[in-house]
């Protein structure tokens, strides 16, 4: 991971070393947040069938939610002296969310929903951990951050979820 400014020059308290952990560590939230901003997006233009009007429109809300997100933890990297990972080919190598086909192998809505649900625990997991590092180094802001995603990520499964049952 590419650092943007010497570690003598960036002293808000957290050590180097754990600055380096915790904008790596979101680094790969910012990927898996992207991918699935991204197949929530693909969801969204491609969705059919009888839950089209409520499916397109949730899928609206929450990748526009998604999209204002990545912005703050990219701009949260960059605050603790660490370039964001910026190209697909990043997000891929650093992502855990599976990259599905694109247009010519779109599931049924059903299947829309149990990949987007699976997409929001994904980011769940890889947030909750690195919270876990950023609150062991007494990073209270990227803390906050990855506080909020989880309460919206968390929410975001339920509903999903609950389309399910």
């Amino acid at each position: 991971m590419d650092q943007v400014a010497s570690p003598s020059r960036i002293n808000i308290g957290i050590a180097n070393e754990d600055r380096k952990e915790i904008a790596e560590g979101l680094a790969h939230y910012l990927s898996d947040a992207f991918t699935l901003y991204l197949k929530t997006h693909n969801f969204h233009w491609n969705v059919t069938g009888s839950m089209f009007n409520s499916l397109h429109a949730m899928f609206m809300d929450q990748y526009t939610e998604q999209w204002n997100a990545l912005d703050d933890v990219a701009e949260r990297i960059r605050a603790l002296g660490y370039n964001a990972p910026g190209s697909y080919a990043e997000f891929i190598r650093l992502t855990s969310i599976r990259e599905e086909e694109g247009a010519d192998g779109v599931p049924d809505w059903k299947g829309m929903v149990q990949q987007l649900v699976a997409g929001n625990e994904a980011v769940c997991r890889t947030a909750r951990s690195v919270l876990q590092t950023a609150d062991d180094a007494g990073d209270d802001p990227t803390v906050d951050l990855l506080t909020q995603r989880l309460q919206t990520h968390e929410k975001y499964a339920w509903m999903l979820r609950s389309l399910l049952e």
